[in-house]
């Protein structure tokens, strides 16, 4: 509770900076700011917002009926509402990242984008290694709260010991930070792995296949067993490539759910389709996704793009 009540405190310490982006037509805003003397990003959702600073600053004002949903780490996300009474329903679903990172701010600033061509080569040389120093520093330390067992305990929907209790095989499944977890259309899951050496899609093997049908299956049976409304056929898995983090996960959204970036050609790669490709590939078990070129969409101030990429491009070194 204590935790709660000092997660909840945050939101009006948050002073604004400026509109990082605006994105879903308008009715998703990304604010720049901080808390005290360290840097904030502070998402909300609604019909649509205005892009002037004097009507955002009005709007973090009038958030009112702030309530935590759930804090891990840097990740917090709550429900508001904007100027109602004290019993009025929750009209915002907010995320709020507090300290944030660079790399923060870079994936929420609206920036150009290119389309790579990752040869197994280029993975080999340059990309294995920017991967290795993604996982530095804390960042995966979220994800290992729940893991673990010290955050998001009572929000996980699934936990899987593994095919026959192997361990290298367990995963849990519990929502996604984004979803407001009542908006079936919306349904945003997250399936995390237990180990912490398949950091992407790249690591899996042919050796994983039966693993990875084992998952889809015990993925899709507990979707449809916590949300009775939804049927088998009405969900969609994937992976994303390049990932926001680097610990291998299963995206599990209602195939309603507005699509955007994330889901597009370039980002999105079916699970079923990842494993039709390793069923597909000649060799041994060792043979895998880290042999195959890959197409996707890249951010230019991503710096993979800046560091790898665009030198590539160019014809200097990666």
């Amino acid at each position: 509770m204590e935790e709660k009540t000092e997660s909840e405190a945050l939101v009006p310490l948050f002073k604004l900076d400026r509109l990082l982006n605006q994105d879903q037509g308008g009715r998703r805003v990304t604010l720049l700011g901080s808390i005290g003397d360290k840097p904030a990003l502070l998402t909300a959702e609604r019909a649509a917002f205005p892009s002037d600073i004097k009507t955002l600053e009005a709007f973090h004002k009038c958030l009112a009926n702030v309530k935590n949903l759930g804090t891990n780490d840097i990740y917090h996300w709550y429900l508001a509402s904007v100027g109602h009474g004290e019993n009025s329903p929750p009209d915002l679903k907010l995320n709020l990242i507090s300290p944030c990172t660079e790399k923060h701010i870079k994936k929420y600033s609206p920036q150009g984008v290119r389309m790579v061509t990752e040869t197994p080569e280029i993975y080999k040389d340059h990309v294995r290694q920017y991967i290795a120093k993604q996982r530095t520093e804390g960042r995966l330390d979220w994800v290992f709260n729940i893991l673990e067992g010290r955050k998001e305990q009572k929000d996980i929907i699934f936990r899987d010991p593994g095919q026959d209790g192997a361990k290298d095989e367990a995963f849990l499944l519990a929502p996604d930070l984004n979803w407001d977890r009542k908006t079936l259309t919306s349904l945003h899951l997250l399936a995390l792995v237990e180990r912490r050496d398949i950091w992407s899609l790249r690591d899996l093997k042919k050796a994983h296949i039966i693993w990875l049908k084992h998952m889809r299956s015990k993925i899709i049976e507990a979707t449809v067993g916590k949300y009775s409304e939804i049927e088998k056929d009405q969900l969609k898995l994937y992976m994303h490539y390049q990932p926001t983090f680097y610990h291998l996960h299963i995206h599990v959204v209602h195939v309603m759910l507005e699509p955007t970036s994330t889901q597009a050609t370039g980002k999105a790669f079916g699970l079923e389709n990842i494993i039709s490709q390793l069923e597909s590939m000649s060799g041994g078990p060792d043979a895998g996704m880290a042999d195959v070129s890959l197409t996707y969409t890249l951010g230019e101030s991503y710096d993979l793009w800046t560091e790898i990429f665009l030198p590539l491009k160019e014809g200097g070194e990666g």
